[in-house]
């Protein structure tokens, strides 16, 4: 039975997305339109019946309706879109967290796709498949000529069912060939470490598993470091292009205690939903001081996030401009036809104000300065940059985003070593610690 729901989806153009859901019929009728919207509707009728009997090769029907959508869509804002049944489904697995696959971060070098790292205790790990192989060939079939995203599509299917893949390893005299069975991969979106005194999360997007990883990350880091020798936490929002609207809300109440944590509103006035955070005695991380991490690369959800603990003054915002998303997306089922992806409102943050082409300003501003092999490349990354999109109730001339970029290394990166170093005390600045007294509020 086909489930009768949209999704609010508030994700930057990066390929994640922040939604909730809203009830609503797949399909439902629109308000009726006048005699001319019919008069060109059969306009556009004649010229498609046009390039089907004349163009100078026949043209592919499906192609031609879909591009006709998209061009429609494209015409409204950067984010309105139509999704195929299979770029429907692409979108509700990244938003679940996990899939049918092998376990493998891959980028794609030389025509081949090449292994980043393994993801510990999955199939492919346990296959053999080392971190910097590239693979070659998937069950014979040559990878040169695909995209990533093809053959990232060809490794993962149905649990339980094997893969063979040729691999091309350093060292190694001839072509590896590993057999591996797909496994369900849950895809960690928090990953964290201890730096010594200082608990460190970072969060790649907003799956449905988001919250349940945050919560996991604060309680092992507790565990590690005593509470009187912990000196507080660094969250990193940096390229994280979004996710999920109820996990951002989420995320936010875990460190807040009340308070308002974002509202959208849509196209009628009276159209206003706000999320509140739960009133509680103390947050979850026990009152610590945190730091916020923002980039060119934060966007949407994650801007949810630094944008409520900034204006209720519960974090100091570190970084750079971030990108500047402030839209709201309904995804609404087409049942086997797809999903519509539509604009229908913009959310804001506790103290009333609009991020749309704006960005989160960060409370201390720090570049991160580019390797030598990325010098003169344009990494900047932002919403009033890109073709069409809705402007800003706040947006100006100096528009939103910064460079999109993080060092591989935590030793090379200046954004987290000043954080780290606000919170033991080894620098300075009056935005830290930031004063509850002082949240900006929307009166």
């Amino acid at each position: 039975m086909m489930r009768k729901l949209s999704l609010l989806f508030a994700g930057a153009l990066m390929g994640a997305s922040a939604m909730s859901l809203v009830y609503g019929a797949p399909g439902s009728a629109a308000n009726a339109a006048g005699s001319e919207t019919y008069k060109q509707l059969a306009i556009f009728g004649d010229i498609f019946e046009r390039v089907r009997a004349n163009y100078v090769t026949p043209p592919d029907d499906k192609s031609l309706v879909e591009n006709a959508i998209n061009g429609m869509l494209a015409s409204l804002d950067p984010h309105s879109s139509y999704m195929n049944a299979e770029q429907a489904q692409d979108m509700r697995v990244q938003t679940k967290g996990e899939f049918g696959g092998l376990g493998i971060e891959v980028t794609m070098e030389n025509d081949l796709v090449k292994v980043i790292t393994p993801i510990d205790d999955t199939p492919a790990a346990k296959a053999g498949v080392l971190a910097g192989d590239y693979i070659a060939k998937i069950d014979g079939e040559e990878v040169r000529g695909l995209t990533l995203n093809d053959a990232v599509e060809k490794m993962r299917g149905p649990v339980n069912t094997p893969i063979k893949l040729t691999i091309l390893r350093q060292g190694a005299d001839k072509p590896i060939e590993l057999t591996v069975v797909r496994d369900i991969i849950k895809v960690k979106a928090v990953k964290y470490r201890v730096e010594n005194d200082i608990g460190y999360m970072k969060i790649t997007s907003f799956t449905e598993k988001t919250y349940d990883d945050l919560e996991n990350a604060i309680e092992n880091i507790k565990k590690q470091v005593p509470n009187d020798k912990l000196k507080g936490y660094v969250l990193d929002l940096r390229l994280n292009p979004g996710g999920l609207l109820d996990q951002a809300v989420s995320v936010s109440d875990a460190f807040l205690k009340r308070g308002e944590i974002v509202s959208t509103r849509g196209r009628d006035p009276k159209d206003v939903t706000r999320f509140d955070a739960k009133p509680k005695q103390v947050d979850d991380i026990n009152g610590k001081p945190m730091i916020v991490l923002v980039n060119g690369g934060s966007a949407s959800a994650s801007e949810i996030v630094a944008g409520a603990l900034q204006d209720l003054r519960r974090v100091t915002v570190v970084g750079t401009q971030s990108f500047g998303k402030g839209s709201v997306q309904t995804i609404i089922p087409l049942g086997e036809n797809g999903a519509l992806r539509l604009t229908t409102a913009l959310y804001y943050t506790p103290s009333g104000k609009s991020i749309q082409g704006k960005g989160i300003t960060p409370d201390i501003k720090v570049d991160q300065p580019l390797p030598p092999d990325l010098q003169g490349r344009d990494l900047t990354r932002g919403e009033s940059d890109l073709k069409g999109h809705i402007k800003g109730a706040d947006e100006s001339s100096t528009g939103s985003g910064s460079a999109a970029y993080v060092p591989p290394d935590p030793k090379d990166d200046l954004q987290l070593i000043y954080a780290e170093k606000l919170l033991r005390g080894e620098k300075t600045d009056p935005a830290f610690p930031p004063n509850p007294d002082k949240a900006v509020l929307n009166q």
